[in-house]
């Protein structure tokens, strides 16, 4: 078994040194010409000052006034409005005023919102590099590539974004992710061009990023005319899904007023028939509309939607849009992309086969803290083997033993860079060459170490149609002559048909047909559970070899093989099984290859059923209506383009589902758009998928979606709450006064009445019911279906039985005591007992399902400090010198005393309701 010391050496971070040699450097250019004098100063200046900046440009800002003037669109506002016009016409300034003020505050949130929003996008920004080096007036100078222009020569590194779309002029190994374009996590080799403008190989565009190599590159376009450019600026063409709840409060706003303006037109012309003075029924109409409007309503959503949005961004998703709270609880399929979501886009060595042995490596991620175990064929644990084991008659000079030349040769022939960070372990360069850095990191051996025992004095670069790369090392012992040793990597099968020999535990043997069938065999299982596979080969000579040619990489000794993948998140099955259960289908979609994909998609429980993935040519040979029925049945959707994310996006719309789409990219920007809920990368994404997106996730990570996604039911499931009491509240209020009028026993409330118990001792309790947690488990309870209406049948009839419950109890209290102190003396009574009742209802109120004596009569503490805070207000409405204003008197003790009991009857009568309606419900 072979420990780690945290880090290679002592215990600190693994540095890489460049070694001697990092390849020939391959320049061409027009004509076989490199022109890398670049510009000067002044003429960067002046073509600056032309184009204009190297930056993409913004979404034209709107103003505060435009931003009110969208959150007044709502047609619950709207109808307050109309009700302010009302007031004010009657002479009701006070209710005029109150009104206005809720209108303000409510768009004043929504505004407040969207700005908090822009700023929290702003802090993720990471689209072009901030510093870029350029060549000026003949000298190296670093300039904000904001003021790159083209014909700048730019230089690149491992580890540099990309500043502009570049024509690549100069390339040593040049390689480059190309992911956020492309969606194919493998790097891409880039090559110079060959004439005056970039094509293929050549071209570099904004926002990728070099891991491998360096080079030097002329600006060919900037700003908004780079490939990230061109396709910002069509995403105008795909227009904004109007959210759920949008629709739904929209709908039943209009369905409000229509029958507001029958019941006050009805009541007007009955009392002007019975000879009712014009005037007083023109205040008991003003009435009937204040009781009628959920005044409080549209506040309320706004204020649980922005408490909503806090506690996602609490949860690392950050919501841009307030309504895209809910519309996330409305989701039915959440299409995932694969790495860094699921998986920890860290590639990690899991496996080994050295010396004809097999070893598990344990840890994860780039951290170096793990283990390197020999195994058996069935996996099982192996008495430890040393790494330093008796060195073979022909191994590679100082390196004893297989295991320890694999390890070795890992970060002989690599170039990238593990070090310590302030957030971690973490590679600076070619991931995949990075996991073998960090495997031998977890066995002790670092370059700090082996570089110098061993330089590079030469290489043959990678080349994607060999499949394979080598580096050439000198090593000098002490005590002996100098010798040279190549180290040769690359595909399995292209490096073993290279072998002649193979360094196995005793010794180097002939690599004869038996043994390199075993070696194919361990590849070929490997390859199968979607393990990437290299394997190392060497060569010793006595002199220094040239690398023209092939010939180095001929009779080599095979070494041993890595396996790697990228691992899932630990967190990511958990996230499935709360997905399924919450009747919620995950859906993956990859630019990797089909294994890959499958065997992540297995891990973490996205594939069942044994359906085959379906891959990007397929999609391509298929009809929208074809499509549509594989959206259906498939979960894994394997070496996908991003164009194709929009089609499955519209496959899965037209089946009636509601899409959650993630990216990071450029080009998943339609699909984000498309989408019903676009979900953006916030550490690796673009500005341009941010910019397209709903919601963004601050650590790039699938559980936080689903953390979202209960969020948004929890959400939705409040305001239902909340809409449901402000409603049955308001009916109650409708029951009396249309009650009294028709009775002829006069208008019970005056509006400023009904107006204070809508906005003042309603609002508390409604918004705490928008706060509640006691249903905390709602993402398991069934989703809520996006086309149906907030008013559901049974929700109606709940609504009726209620507001005829609360309205009876006011209408009763208002006859009993008109008899006993006049209409003042009656009026208090009835103001009272609707404030009360509805106070106490809203402890029916907190969940549907559940009765109080399971939940708890008061252990919701939102609730009942609302309820608290609404008592006293309603308290100093009737009882201290405030009342003048509400035209309240006191009341006599008995009196008082029946005004409570028979409010307080709301719970226990509610209660007898509620489970009359789920006995009716679980009947039906």
């Amino acid at each position: 078994m072979v420990n780690n010391s945290r880090g290679a050496g002592q215990g600190g971070a693994v540095m890489l040194s460049a070694g001697a040699g990092r390849g020939s450097v391959v320049a061409v250019g027009g004509d076989d010409f490199v022109d890398l004098t670049g510009l000067t100063k002044a003429q960067a200046k002046e073509l600056l000052e032309k184009i204009g900046p190297n930056e993409l440009r913004p979404e034209p800002s709107r103003g505060i006034l435009l931003r009110f003037a969208e959150q007044l669109k709502q047609v619950l506002v709207i109808m307050l409005l109309a009700a302010a016009i009302i007031s004010a016409a009657a002479g009701e300034w006070l209710d005029f005023a109150a009104i206005l003020a809720i209108v303000v505050i409510n768009a004043a949130i929504g505004v407040l919102q969207e700005y908090r929003a822009e700023k929290a996008l702003q802090a993720l920004k990471r689209l072009a590099a901030p510093v870029a080096r350029v060549l000026r007036d003949g000298a190296w100078t670093a300039v904000p590539a904001r003021d790159l222009v083209p014909g700048d020569v730019v230089s690149l590194e491992a580890g540099d974004r990309v500043p502009a779309d570049l024509i690549l002029l100069e390339s040593a190994n040049l390689r480059v992710d190309e992911s956020i374009l492309t969606g194919e996590s493998v790097p891409v080799e880039k090559m110079p061009a060959a004439g005056s403008r970039a094509g293929g190989d050549s071209a570099l565009y904004a926002t990728t990023t070099v891991v491998y190599g360096r080079g030097k590159g002329r600006v060919d376009l900037t700003g908004m005319d780079t490939r990230v450019g061109r396709l910002a600026a069509t995403l105008s063409s795909a227009p904004d899904e109007e959210p759920p709840l949008k629709r739904k409060l929209e709908q039943m706003g209009k369905n409000l007023g229509i029958a507001a303006v029958v019941l006050i037109g009805l009541t007007f012309v009955a009392g002007i028939l019975r000879g009712e003075p014009s005037l007083e029924m023109l205040l008991a109409a003003v009435s009937l509309g204040v009781a009628a409007i959920p005044e409080g309503l549209p506040a309320i959503v706004t204020i649980v939607l922005a408490i909503g949005t806090q506690r996602m961004s609490a949860r690392r998703a950050i919501v841009r849009r307030l309504a895209a709270v809910e519309t996330l609880g409305s989701v039915t399929v959440i299409c995932t992309d694969k790495t860094g979501t699921l998986t920890r886009n860290e590639m990690s060595v899991t496996e080994l086969l050295a010396g004809g042995r097999k070893y598990v490596v344990t840890g994860g991620g780039y951290d170096p803290l793990g283990e390197v175990i020999p195994v058996d064929v069935d996996g099982i644990p192996m008495p430890p083997a040393p790494l330093t084991a008796p060195r073979g008659a022909s191994g590679p000079d100082g390196l004893r033993g297989p295991l320890e030349a694999l390890l070795a040769g890992g970060v002989l022939a690599s170039d990238a860079e593990l070090q310590q960070g302030e957030s971690g372990w973490e590679i600076v360069g070619d991931p995949t060459e990075g996991a073998l850095v960090v495997v031998a990191a977890k066995a002790g051996l670092g370059r700090e170490s082996l570089a110098p025992v061993y330089p590079r004095v030469d290489e043959i670069p990678f080349d994607s149609a060999r499949k394979m790369m080598s580096t050439i090392h000198r090593y000098a012992p002490a005590d002996g002559q100098a010798s040279h040793v190549t180290l040769t990597k690359g595909a399995p099968s292209i490096v073993l048909e290279r072998c002649s020999h193979a360094w196995m535990d005793g010794g180097v043997v002939p690599l004869t047909a038996e043994v390199r069938s075993q070696i194919a065999a361990a590849s070929q299982d490997m390859a199968q559970r979607a393990l990437r596979v290299l394997a190392l080969g060497y060569h010793r000579f006595d002199h220094r070899p040239e690398p023209a040619g092939e010939v180095i990489e001929e009779g080599l000794t095979f070494v041993g093989l890595w396996g790697m993948i990228d691992p899932p998140r630990p967190e990511s099955r958990k996230a499935v099984e709360d997905c399924r259960a919450a009747c919620v289908r995950p859906v993956m979609i990859t630019g990797d290859q089909a294994p890959t994909a499958m065997a992540i998609a297995h891990s973490v429980g996205i594939a069942t059923g044994g359906m085959p993935p379906v891959s990007g040519a397929e999609i391509d040979r298929s009809s929208d209506d074809r499509l549509a029925e594989m959206v259906k049945r498939s979960s894994v959707f394997a070496e996908v383009s991003p164009e194709h994310k929009s089609r499955i996006v519209h496959a899965l719309k037209r089946g009636g589902e509601v899409v959650a789409m993630t990216g990071d990219g450029v080009n998943d920007a339609p699909a984000l758009k498309w989408a019903d809920i676009g979900i953006s990368m916030g550490l690796k994404g673009t500005d341009v998928a941010k910019e397209a997106s709903d919601l963004i996730l601050a650590d790039d990570n699938f559980a936080t979606i689903v953390a979202a996604v209960e969020e948004g039911r929890i959400v939705y499931s409040n305001i239902v709450k909340a809409i449901r009491y402000l409603l049955s509240c308001n009916s109650g209020e409708l029951v009396t006064v249309t009650g009294a009028i028709l009775a002829g026993l006069g208008s019970p409330l005056s509006p400023i009445q009904i107006l204070w118990v809508n906005l003042v001792t309603d609002a508390g309790p409604a918004i705490a019911l928008g706060m509640d947690r006691s249903e905390a488990g709602v993402l398991r309870f069934s989703r809520p279906n996006p086309r149906d209406n907030l008013l559901s049948a049974g929700m109606t009839v709940r609504l009726l039985a209620e507001g005829l419950l609360i309205g009876g109890l006011g209408l009763g209290g208002y006859w009993f005591a008109l008899a006993r102190g006049g209409r003042d003396y009656a009026r208090t009574v009835c103001f009272l007992v609707l404030a009360l009742s509805q106070m106490f209802h809203a402890q029916n109120c907190r969940s549907p399902r559940r009765s109080l004596l399971g939940m708890g009569l008061f252990r919701s503490r939102p609730v009942n400090l609302a309820l608290l805070a609404s008592l006293v207000l309603q308290g100093l409405a009737v009882f201290s010198p405030l009342r003048r204003a509400f035209g309240a008197v006191p009341l006599a003790a008995g009196d008082l005393a029946v005004v409570v009991l028979a409010a307080a009857s709301v719970i226990p009568l509610g209660e007898l309701l509620k489970a009359a309606l789920r006995r009716r419900t679980a009947s039906a």
